[in-house]
């Protein structure tokens, strides 16, 4: 089981618009270099600080599709606020279990699931349509690079 990065987002500031950059450099135990959960201030970081599950979040390409499609709304990956947009992998398979974004290596936490915070700025819609298609929440294990069209998947 293997997919391809699609996208990479980021910000700086709990709230903030999330912007696309071409490779982006992750860090053990802190999450992608000039996010908001690597800096300590994104939204649920005071709730569960240090917690791997805010390191690195991903959505699939394929999910934000059918939510558009399904709602008739036409939000984009970043409007999604998940730092990781894939293809072609089934990230709820990837939870409890280690793999590989380009040489970085990750471990699936757990389900990304839709939240009161994104409902509020989004729309109700996300918690029913997205409950159990959110994306996943990954802990880094290694220190590396990774770029657009990486290779997402186990060794």
């Amino acid at each position: 089981m293997t997919g391809e990065v699609k996208d990479i987002l980021i910000t700086d500031k709990s709230g903030g618009a999330l912007h696309s950059i071409a490779s982006a450099k992750l860090e053990v135990g802190k999450g992608i270099v000039g996010d908001r959960y690597h800096a300590g201030v994104g939204a649920f970081s005071n709730k569960h600080p240090g917690s791997p599950a805010l390191e690195v979040s991903l959505i699939e390409q394929e999910e934000i599709v059918q939510f558009n499609l399904t709602t008739g709304l036409d939000y984009t990956a970043a409007e999604l606020r998940r730092n990781i947009v894939t293809e072609h992998i089934r990230l709820n398979d990837l939870v409890g279990r280690e793999f590989y974004i380009g040489t970085v290596k990750m471990k699936g936490i757990k389900l990304c699931e839709p939240c009161g915070y994104l409902a509020k700025i989004l729309s109700d819609e996300v918690m029913t349509h997205l409950l159990h298609r959110g994306g996943l929440r990954a802990q880094v294990l290694s220190d590396g690079d990774i770029h657009l069209l990486d290779r997402v998947g186990e060794k």
